[in-house]
């Protein structure tokens, strides 16, 4: 209870450390959901929009994750505006990694799906494998920022390759975006009524809450014929960059805390 009370009146508990990731609240959904549906927008108007194409819309924003995560790992602790910039940047390179490998390379959609659940399934095995755990709550060293940091890259193509494979299934974007909402709604009926594993319900949201922002961007810039609003690209990618800052700025921001070493 002492620690507990301490947490409460806002002042250190020596029994835990803080983390360099945001504690898992509700505020973390709304600005997750917002800069998956940003890494949609912004993925596609440099690929589409500006006409970089696949390839050289996913290099240019793997050297933006990678510049990002070196500085979050780096940095000595939580700073929100460098997390949620390396969040948006993992969601625009998994938008334009994922359709690489589907398009260009011409896996498909669903077979790039598989190909990352694996990849994903593969990194979250060697980390728990190494660590013993895959708890965010864990995530205070740079071995172990790094599993996170690529457990999060993975998800984010993963989420993409699965919206578009889910809308291209003839459910279009809203209904693409339906299923995922619906999937996520689960997820919270399990979490408040049962016992399922938390860390194992955090990675589950954390997956499909980027399909949802994925159907929910292409729903918001994809032409009329294709069943979407046809908005600007790149207004759409703004409004949603503000509503993000807007959220960070208004909604609290705290570092997660972990039980600290012995």
């Amino acid at each position: 209870m002492g620690g507990v009370a301490t947490l409460l009146v806002g002042m250190p508990d020596p029994k835990f450390t803080a983390t360099k990731v945001p504690e898992v609240t509700l505020g973390f959904w709304i600005i997750k959901i917002a800069a998956t549906t940003l890494g949609e927008t912004g993925g596609d108007t440099v690929t589409m929009t500006l006409n970089w194409g696949y390839l050289a819309g996913t290099l240019l924003f793997l050297t933006i994750l990678v510049v990002l995560v070196v500085a979050q790992i780096l940095a000595k602790r939580f700073h929100p505006f460098l997390y949620w910039a390396t969040i948006a940047a993992s969601t625009t390179f998994g938008t334009t990694m994922a359709d690489f490998a589907d398009r260009s390379l011409g896996i498909g959609y669903l077979g790039g799906s598989v190909l990352l659940v694996c990849l994903l399934l593969g990194t979250l095995g060697l980390w728990y494998w190494t660590e013993r755990s895959i708890s965010v709550t864990t995530v205070s060293t740079p071995r172990v920022e790094a599993f996170y940091w690529a457990t999060i890259t993975f998800s984010q193509t993963l989420g993409t390759a699965l919206g578009d494979w889910i809308a291209d299934t003839g459910l279009g974007y809203e209904g693409g975006a339906l299923v995922f909402a619906a999937a996520l709604a689960v997820l919270v009926a399990l979490y408040y009524s049962t016992n399922v594993s938390r860390v194992l319900l955090f990675w589950a949201a954390f997956v499909l809450s980027r399909p949802l922002g994925a159907t929910v961007g292409d729903f918001l810039d994809k032409p009329l014929a294709q069943g979407g609003l046809a908005l600007s690209r790149p207004i759409a990618s703004a409004v949603l960059a503000a509503v993000m800052i807007a959220c960070i700025l208004l909604l609290p921001q705290r570092a997660a805390r972990h039980p600290a070493a012995a």
